[in-house]
Order: structure tokens, then sequence, then C-alpha cells
């Protein structure tokens, strides 16, 4: 049976995450319905990240299963045609084989956060960044961000709820970037635990407001304690760049 690997873009505002879920509508959904409509077939979509509602994606990975094989760009066309009017559009497809997965495939995943800090609402960036009007000293971020790189127990930035088997992670990249009045968070991994990034971010903003040195930064990692964590910050600034295979 042909696979194919989807690379997608979306909004993850109007969706409860990218998983199938009782309490609304999904991309995974989305997806689903989408081939359906195309093919006749009832195909599942995996995704390579299970983004939590409210979530971006630039570059999110998927694969599904069809019963013939496809052009590439006609299923692509074809796919964004029964996509319309949701806020997701296939950018690529590509025919693999059945040993890819979207998800256990993935070397490493791009995450980027966005914060717009400026004293002025958001217009043009509202729903797309996290607005914050206090003056945030991101050099001090990016400087306490450096103990967070490496692998280490990430207790203190793992959601509650989370399943992993493990809160050991190998965190690649924690860059932090300010461009005028926005400031760009880059992390970077193999696999990242729930809302580990939302968490870091959130921690960082207390570092660059001032109410955190780095060493506390460094000391709630230690901690391994998830009440030890900052804050977590809010889905909408989130985005899922891409995914290396």
């Amino acid at each position: 049976m042909p696979r194919f690997a989807l690379t997608l873009e979306y909004d993850g505002a109007p969706f409860v995450g990218w998983q199938r879920q009782a309490n609304g509508a999904s991309v995974q959904q989305r997806l689903e319905d989408a081939v359906f409509a195309l093919t006749g077939e009832r195909r599942v979509v995996h995704g390579a990240g299970r983004t939590d509602a409210g979530v971006h994606a630039l570059g999110q990975v998927a694969h599904v299963d069809l019963a013939r094989q496809w052009r590439e760009d006609r299923l692509r066309d074809a796919l964004n045609a029964h996509l319309r009017p949701h806020p997701i559009a296939v950018l690529e497809t590509k025919s693999v084989g059945e040993e890819f997965e979207a998800r256990l495939s993935a070397v490493r995943r791009h995450y980027r956060y966005v914060i717009d800090n400026r004293r002025a609402p958001l217009a043009l960036q509202a729903g797309r960044a996290w607005h914050i009007k206090r003056r945030l000293d991101a050099d001090a971020m990016g400087v306490a961000a450096r103990a967070l790189i490496g692998r280490h127990d990430f207790t203190t930035f793992r959601a509650s709820e989370c399943q992993a088997a493990s809160p050991i992670r190998t965190l690649e990249r924690l860059d932090v970037r300010r461009d005028d009045e926005l400031i760009e968070i880059t992390a970077s991994a193999r696999s990242f635990l729930h809302r580990q990034v939302r968490s870091m971010v959130g921690s960082l903003e207390h570092v660059g407001s001032g109410k955190w040195s780095a060493a506390d930064l460094r000391a709630a990692l230690e901690a391994r304690e998830r009440a030890r964590c900052g804050q977590v910050a809010p889905p909408h600034g989130l985005y899922l760049v891409a995914v290396e295979y």
C-alpha cells in the first residue's frame, strides 16, 4: 500500500490540537476527512508531533497510507481543495517507503516561540505571538537559557499529564534573539516532553522581566519539581517549524 509523507502548515487557533478528540475539531480529523472526501478511504493520518490546542505549524510532517499510487503534486492539490476553508495547507506530498514513520523516524524537531514585546496592542500579530508590554532583557534570557542545553531531567518543565516514559531529554539548541520588538526563542531536540517548550519559555520570561536570575532558572531545572516551573507560556506564540529525518 503506497505511503505518503505530508508537510503541513496550519493555524492552531480553531483546533483542539493535532490529535483527534471528542471535544472539538482537530487538525488530524480535518486531514482524515479530506482524505476520505478525496479517496473514499478511512485512513489514519499519523503526525510527527502532537501539537496542543492553539499551537501553530510551519512544517509539521505526517504520513498516510492510500490504496493506490498518486502523482505527488496532484495529491497535494486535491487534499488542499478538500481542506478548504479550514486553515490547513499541505505544502508538499512525497511518496515514501513503508519503513517511514512520521513520528518514529524523526531525528530532530525545531520549534520557535514568538514574543511581541511592545506597549501597543497587537493587530496583525494577535493570536500569533505572546504579547508582553514590559520590556524584557533578551540578553539575560539568552544567557540563562544555556543552562537548559544538554541532557537533563526536565521534570520541572514537563506537564503533569505528560505520558512520556522518562523525563530525560537532550536539548540541542535554545537560542533567544531580539529583532526590534520581537523576541524569538528557538528550540531543537530529537523529541520534547509535553509542554516542555512553553514551560521553558515561561520561565525564561521570568528572567527577562527580572523576577528570576540565571541561577534561579538553573535551580528550577535541578529541583526536578513541576511546582518550580515559572509559568507556562500561552500556546498561540508557539510554532512547530520543521521536522528532520
